[in-house]
């Protein structure tokens, strides 16, 4: 699955919202996000700087807000039930292969 960066403030703003479905993760800079207006539940995952993993959210139902978090630097959106062998505390793989 491809990791595609959001650089933009429209392309920040917009993330998944409206989407039915999706076949690649979302990273963006950010340290707490919405799911107004998404069309599916997805999974979150928070990381640091260096792509330490803090916080999974796990099936994330539209119209939710994660509140900002201190230390998170980056945020990952992707299909739910996608990376099912993640940790907190582990590093967010930098290539995922098809069988994850």
């Amino acid at each position: 699955m491809q990791i595609k960066e959001a650089n933009t403030f429209f392309q920040k703003l917009k993330g998944l919202m409206f989407q039915t479905k999706f076949d690649y993760i979302l990273k963006f800079k950010a340290n707490g996000i919405h799911t107004f207006f998404m069309k599916t539940n997805i999974d979150v995952v928070l990381t640091d700087k260096n792509d330490n993993i803090l916080f999974i959210y796990r099936n994330l139902k539209p119209n939710k807000i994660i509140l900002p978090k201190r230390k998170v630097k980056y945020t990952y959106e992707m299909p739910i039930n996608y990376l099912t062998n993640i940790q907190i505390g582990k590093k967010f793989p930098k290539k995922i292969s098809d069988n994850h």
